[in-house]
C-alpha cells in the first residue's frame, strides 16, 4: 500500500524544523498537506501517495479558489509545492506533480488603515485598572506604534524592553532580532503593566504579556484584540490591522521608505510597496488636488 499523505507529512514538518524554519510557518506548511488529504477522503478516495497527482491537486485547488480569498489559496498551493518538492528530493516521488501547475493571481486589495476615532474608541474599551485593562492597552499601544507581527508582539521578554530608552527588541522572521521603538505614552501604560505584572502568578516567566495560564499565545492575542474591537464597536479588528496602520502613518507623515522597510523588518521591497499603498494613494490624491489644473483654465 502507498505511504500515507499525514505519515509523510510528519516527516516533511521535521525536515522544515531542522531547516529552521518558524512555528508559524511550519504550521501553514502542515495544514497544506493535512486539508488536501481530508479533501481527498471526503471525495471517496484514499489520502496516500498516488493520489498526490496533477489532476487531483488541480482539482482541490480549484475548488479552494471559489471558496477562499486569493491569498490563502497561494498559501495552501506554496506549502503543498514544497512538500512535493521534498518528496521528489527524497525519492518518495519521481517528479514534482505540481511542476506545471501556476499559483493564484493575488487580487490587490485596499487596505483598511484604523482611524483616529476607532483607535480613540479602542483605547477607551481598555481604560479600566484591571489587569487584562493594563495588559491591553500596552499591546494595543505596542501594535499601533510599532506595526510588530503578532509572533513578535507574543515573543517580547521583559528583559527586552527598555522604557527609559523607549525600545524593545523583537524576534521577526527568520530568528532576525531588531529594535522597535514606541512613545512616551506607550511607555506609560507599558510601566503601568509591568508594575502590575510583578504580582502576578506567572511574573517569574520571561515572556511580557500574561494570562492566566503562562505567556500570551498568538491566538490569545488575536482574541483579545478582536474583544477590544468589539467592544469599541469596530467589526473584525485583528493585529494585522495595525501593521497596516503603522506603514501608512509613518509613510505620510515624511518617513522614509528605507527606513520603514527596517523598522517593519521586511527583507522584500514587494512587501514595502503593498504596505505602502495606501499612503502613495493618498499622497497622490492629495498632490492632484493641490494642482488643480482645471482651475486654471
Amino acid at each position: 500500500m502507498a505511504p500515507r499523505l499525514q505519515d509523510l507529512e510528519r516527516s516533511f514538518l521535521r525536515h522544515l524544523r531542522a531547516e529552521g524554519l518558524s512555528p508559524g510557518t511550519l504550521r501553514l506548511y502542515g495544514q497544506s498537506v493535512t486539508f488536501f488529504s481530508r479533501w481527498l477522503e471526503a471525495e471517496g478516495r484514499t489520502a496516500t501517495l498516488d493520489e498526490l497527482n496533477r489532476p487531483a491537486i488541480r482539482e482541490w485547488l480549484a475548488g479552494l479558489n471559489e471558496r477562499q480569498e486569493a491569498g490563502t489559496v497561494k498559501t495552501r498551493y506554496r506549502g503543498l509545492f514544497r512538500f512535493c518538492g521534498w518528496l521528489v528530493d527524497e525519492q518518495e516521488l519521481e517528479e514534482n506533480p505540481m511542476r506545471t501547475l501556476s499559483p493564484p493571481v493575488l487580487k490587490a486589495k485596499p487596505v483598511p488603515v484604523i482611524t483616529d476615532l476607532e483607535l480613540a474608541a479602542l483605547l477607551k474599551a481598555c481604560a479600566g485598572k484591571e489587569f487584562s485593562d493594563r495588559r491591553d492597552e500596552a499591546m494595543v499601544r505596542l501594535l499601533l506604534d510599532c506595526g510588530v507581527r503578532v509572533a513578535e508582539l507574543c515573543g517580547l521578554t521583559v528583559d527586552g524592553v527598555d522604557l527609559d530608552q523607549g525600545m524593545a527588541l523583537v524576534l521577526g522572521k527568520g530568528s532576525k532580532v531588531r529594535p522597535v521603538y514606541f512613545s512616551a505614552r506607550t511607555v506609560r501604560a507599558l510601566d503601568r503593566y509591568q508594575r502590575m505584572r510583578r504580582s502576578h502568578r506567572w511574573a517569574h516567566l520571561d515572556a511580557l504579556f500574561l494570562t492566566q495560564r503562562g505567556g500570551m499565545s498568538t491566538d490569545g492575542a488575536r482574541e483579545r484584540v478582536r474583544l477590544r474591537g468589539e467592544q469599541a464597536g469596530i467589526t473584525d479588528l485583528h493585529p494585522h490591522r495595525f501593521r497596516h496602520t503603522f506603514a501608512h502613518d509613518f509613510l505620510m507623515s515624511g518617513g522614509q521608505e528605507r527606513d520603514l522597510k527596517r523598522l517593519a523588518g521586511w527583507s522584500s521591497d514587494a512587501m514595502l510597496e503593498r504596505y505602502g499603498a495606501s499612503a502613495a494613494d493618498a499622497r497622490a490624491k492629495a498632490a492632484a488636488q493641490r494642482l488643480k489644473r482645471g482651475d486654471r483654465v
